[in-house]
């Protein structure tokens, strides 16, 4: 794992290294636009290192093409360094605990499901809601909602192997932000190595106000890197 990494360039493209393999995973929406589940797409050629573009505007996405530098794109950092457990705000069921971290939010919109993470918590004596409050948090992309057993205090996380996932989300018609999983270091421009974790989705539409990490824009900017399937 230590050769895993994720380094942010100074106004440039994410730069991987550790071969952590690529490929495309869609948000799949009921008829009411709820997600409901992640579909696995398109994988890439396999690569020791490689750029990931971060403006939103390569004319080779995912990767870089260097166009960032023709248009001087502003990638500055502005996230905080405080760590999940930091900025938890937690809802306390009967049965289980929902870790929350709301500035991580990047809209997948998974927690809508079936009522919502937060009143399933709530009711989570209940078998079936504290299953589902489980599946909605690890279905969570950034990691903003972390489900957490309340007799134990084992947190509830999905298995993941590192692997860097390129979002479609058909639910909003629009492309979203790259989710790194499985514990790959991610490296400010500056040296600062963020909170390793199991699962951050990082901006990739270059507008989001909490760079390097998503915080939703892609939606509100109607995002689009190619994908045909947005158009369907």
């Amino acid at each position: 794992m230590a050769d895993k990494k994720i380094v942010v360039s100074k106004d440039g493209p994410y730069l991987v290294s550790g071969g952590s393999p690529l490929a495309k995973e869609v948000i799949v929406a009921d008829d009411n636009g709820i997600p409901i589940r992640w579909e696995k797409g398109k994988k890439f050629p396999g690569q020791k290192n490689y750029a990931l573009c971060r403006c939103g505007r390569s004319q080779d996405k995912p990767y870089c093409d260097g166009t960032h530098a023709s248009f001087k794109f502003d990638g500055t950092e502005t996230a905080g360094r405080k760590k999940h457990s930091e900025q938890n705000d937690p809802t306390i069921g009967p049965d289980l605990i929902m870790n929350d971290a709301e500035k991580l939010c990047a809209v997948a919109l998974f927690c809508h499901r079936a009522g919502d993470a937060w009143h399933l918590t709530e009711k989570s004596d209940d078998p079936k809601s504290k299953e589902t409050a489980i599946q909605e948090a690890c279905d969570c992309p950034s990691g903003r909602l972390v489900a957490q057993d309340k007799k134990t205090g084992q947190l509830i996380e999905p298995n993941f192997e590192p692997s860097i996932s390129i979002v479609e989300d058909m639910a909003h018609k629009v492309s979203g932000p790259l989710w790194a999983k499985g514990g790959i270091a991610i490296e400010s421009s500056d040296g600062y190595q963020y909170e390793t974790r199991n699962r951050v989705t990082l901006c990739r539409c270059g507008s989001s106000k909490n760079k390097p990490f998503c915080d939703g824009t892609h939606c509100s900017i109607k995002f689009n890197d190619g994908d045909e399937a947005l158009t369907q």
